[in-house]
């Protein structure tokens, strides 16, 4: 990008730079990053930023809003098209406070939820003790199968009818299979509980058709909008048309006063090219290079959980190759390889140095790169752990990756 202006301030110009380097230069396997398109990136840099808009279309706090109101309409109405919405909110500032929105819109202090653990595949905010979830709210939890690997719906249906939760949360940050909605749904009906998804790291699968969709018939539902859906740090809400009132309130003002007009405009751009039908194509790759990933990994005689993927992520118990999640991620760093540390289920291991590791496939699909290139990936990331403590060979692989990567322009860079 031309930061012809920014590049007068030389100690942020200097980090931005090297960061675009180390961008162009490295490889992204971590699940829940993306690279946003330039027209994206332009977005986020323009005059909206300097405008504040609390309120809503058409009944907004502060005046001068008719442009900010076309770009929020716009935004809706596409995300309404892209996933069969009822009702959409577009301005929440992130994931975990469009969750705690959804909480507030449906919940009082203290109401019992059913949510997936951490280490099985949720996230914070389902209902971990130190997020807010977890203490603001009585969460039970439910896991997966500990032969299988995917979500044990006998299991979810007991809990819930032993538990009788007011709400039930689906949606995960590290599961790797496709989700039964509708199983949900029906627990939840036969409990009187609320039906919460969060599809963060799915929803541009979902958008393009690709994994079910529960949007059309869950109470509500959340997403962040990078990731899959490869546009601005930010979320959305999306919600049945009765819960509308109680969702906005929640949102404004219950959780934060005026929205970021630019990200929203960054949100609409983003919300328009998954509409297009190369968004398909693109979504569809993502998944091919999952599964590749997986096969090839096995073959290598790395654990899966859950034996693969249906999605864009898969999460490797790395136990019995003598390295810890932790030592992985720095592993891989020296090679110029970004991953991020994960649990597995009932890890023995904390949190902060657990068994596991989570790969994703969205970046490099972004990148241009397909099946063979994969096998390539996979290869690298063999080498390096195999190299673990032969400095020589962890710089040849640095090398390595470097060449790969610059043959793939990374969007905006």
């Amino acid at each position: 990008m031309d930061y012809k202006y920014l590049s007068k301030d030389e100690g942020i110009y200097k980090a931005i730079k090297a960061e675009e380097k180390r961008q162009s230069e490295g490889m992204e396997l971590i699940a829940s990053e993306n690279y946003a398109s330039p027209v994206v990136l332009e977005a986020m840099g323009c005059v909206l930023n300097n405008k504040y808009s609390e309120g809503y279309p058409g009944h907004r706090y502060y005046g001068g809003q008719e442009f900010v109101d076309d770009v929020e309409n716009l935004a809706i109405k596409r995300a309404k098209k892209l996933f069969n919405a009822e009702h959409v909110n577009i301005q929440p500032l992130s994931g975990s406070p469009a969750n705690a929105a959804v909480y507030m819109a449906f919940l009082k202090p203290g109401d019992k939820v059913l949510g997936l653990k951490l280490d099985h595949g949720g996230h914070l905010s389902h209902g971990h003790p130190v997020n807010f979830s977890g203490m603001l709210y009585n969460f039970v939890q439910y896991g997966v199968d500990a032969e299988t690997g995917y979500v044990d719906m006998d299991e979810v249906a007991e809990i819930a009818r032993q538990e009788k939760p007011k709400m039930i949360v689906a949606g995960y940050s590290a599961y790797s299979r496709e989700i039964e909605w509708e199983k949900f749904k029906q627990i939840a009906d036969e409990v009187g509980a609320f039906t919460f998804a969060d599809i963060a790291h799915t929803a541009g699968l979902i958008a393009a058709g690709l994994l079910n969709n529960p949007v059309p018939f869950f109470d509500v539902v959340s997403t962040t909008t990078h990731k899959t859906l490869r546009g601005p740090r930010g979320a959305i809400i999306m919600c049945l048309e009765k819960y509308a009132p109680q969702v906005d309130r929640a949102v404004f003002p219950g959780m934060q006063g005026g929205p970021h007009d630019h990200i929203n405009a960054a949100k609409a751009v983003a919300l328009g090219e998954a509409l297009k039908p190369e968004f398909k194509v693109y979504a569809r790759q993502i998944i091919t290079n999952a599964k590749v990933m997986a096969e090839e990994l096995a073959n290598k005689d790395y654990k899966i959980i859950s034996g693969g993927t249906d999605n864009h992520l898969l999460v490797i118990d790395m136990t019995n190759k003598g390295v810890a999640g932790k030592e992985t991620e720095i592993l891989l760093d020296k090679v110029g390889i970004s991953v991020s540390r994960s649990t597995i289920p009932n890890d023995p291991n904390p949190p902060m140095n657990p068994s596991g590791v989570r790969l994703g496939t969205p970046a490099i699909t972004t990148r241009g790169m397909r099946e063979k290139d994969v096998i390539k990936i996979v290869s690298l990331f063999d080498k390096t752990i195999i190299s673990k403590n032969k400095a020589a060979e962890l710089n040849k692989i640095k090398k390595e990756v470097k060449e790969f990567c610059l043959r793939f322009p990374v969007p905006g860079i």
